[in-house]
């Protein structure tokens, strides 16, 4: 079966096109600007990318011209719709309601709209894109798999924040987490490179947004993100962990509202704010080793940060079998894999240099010190292909 995986955005949709019995990317790509001027689709098959300027008014249009360029003459890789088994949507929140990934119909459509004020920045865009395809493609299952899902087994102790009982029931505030698609996918692929369904595993998915798991026997038990992405480490913009009265004190500082705080707290904090510079890593690094301090900072903060949590969830598994690095940064910077082991050594946790230096080759690499008592694994993730064996599995 090919399933179809669409990743809408409030102005962009990614896809991938991919064999369920091979698991390959036949096709993938995405649309850009859309609702603004200067649209683009970016198409990339086996015979390489193209790409294509045309208005895109809306994420229906986009859907379109997807699905034209998947069956295009000289472009495509099917020769008609029918040979899209389903769909599989990525789902930013499922609140409470969603443990799992489900086939979309109108009862769950209402749910999920029902969770936008969750997730109000995400929510209507992946809505917008279930929509879009159920348009364009009235016959083929849609399949909503949510970011949340992989963490709502954590404990209540885990997710519980301290307020008063009455407010998390009746206004949903709690931890939730994101990226699970993420921790999921790594946090499996490292259970088979162990050869251990129960191991302790600390997930690091280190990106423009970052989070870190403490998954046991693979369920989730803990993540650092929290009722939004804005909790946890630094981020690219995002400022992380933060005292709450300082909304309060920035707010009266500076005369902003309280939703000018949190844009503030969004876009323009995290490693770009302390370091002034970029919320690019690779140029955070550049700058770092041209001297800049702020750059510095900023980094070490992040690792720093990053370092705690490690710690901190290798309390709550009580020892780590494992810890895994993935996502742009956790695999592909060197420096930030080296800063974040060191001084993990009191848990037997330690990496060959020569070993963490080697380039991402797209492979599982092991690099862990010669003697270290727990496995250091670089693991690319694959988001879409969770979605598309969760997809297969419900429709087939």
């Amino acid at each position: 079966m090919k399933i179809l995986v669409v990743n809408a955005g409030s102005s962009s949709l990614k896809y991938q096109l991919i064999d369920s019995e091979t698991e390959k990317a036949i096709a993938k790509g995405g649309c850009e600007r859309i609702g603004i001027d200067g649209s683009l689709l970016k198409h990339k098959t086996a015979k390489g990318e193209v790409i294509v300027e045309k208005p895109m008014p809306d994420h229906t249009v986009a859907v379109q011209l997807v699905l034209q360029m998947l069956v295009d003459k000289d472009n495509g890789v099917i020769s008609s719709m029918d040979e899209i088994g389903a769909v599989g949507h990525r789902v930013v929140h499922g609140g409470e309601e969603f443990k799992q990934s489900v086939v979309v119909n109108d009862e769950i459509m209402e749910k999920i709209i029902a969770n936008t004020d969750l997730a109000p920045l995400h929510q209507p865009a992946n809505v917008i894109g279930i929509n879009a395809c159920k348009a364009v493609m009235p016959n083929a299952p849609m399949v909503a798999v949510f970011d949340t899902a992989f963490h709502s087994n954590m404990p209540d102790y885990a997710f519980m924040y301290g307020i008063p009982y009455e407010d998390y029931k009746n206004l949903r505030i709690r931890r939730y987490g994101f990226h699970g698609t993420s921790h999921k996918y790594v946090s499996e692929e490292a259970a088979k490179f162990l050869g251990n369904p129960n191991a302790k595993i600390i997930t690091c998915h280190l990106g423009n947004g970052s989070s870190i798991s403490a998954v046991k026997a693979g369920v989730s038990v803990d993540t650092s993100m929290g009722f939004t992405p804005l909790e946890g480490v630094p981020m690219g913009t995002r400022s992380g962990d933060i005292d709450p009265a300082v909304i309060e004190y920035l707010a009266n500082k500076k005369g902003m509202t309280v939703a000018e705080v949190l844009s503030y707290l969004n876009k323009k904090s995290g490693v770009a704010g302390v370091s002034g510079v970029s919320s690019d890593f690779r140029d955070l690094c550049a700058a770092a080793e041209e001297g800049n301090y702020r750059a510095q900072l900023a980094l070490n903060n992040f690792c720093y940060k990053v370092k705690k949590y490690v710690g901190a969830y290798a309390a709550a598994l009580n020892g780590a079998d494992c810890i895994v690095f993935t996502a742009g940064i956790g695999e592909n910077t060197v420096s930030v894999r080296k800063s974040v082991m060191e001084g993990l050594d009191y848990l037997g946790a330690t990496i060959d240099d020569e070993k963490n230096a080697m380039k991402n080759d797209g492979s599982i690499r092991d690099i862990s010190g010669k003697d270290s008592k727990v496995k250091v694994l670089v693991i690319p993730t694959n988001e879409e292909l969770v979605i598309a064996r969760e997809t297969y599995a419900l429709v087939k």
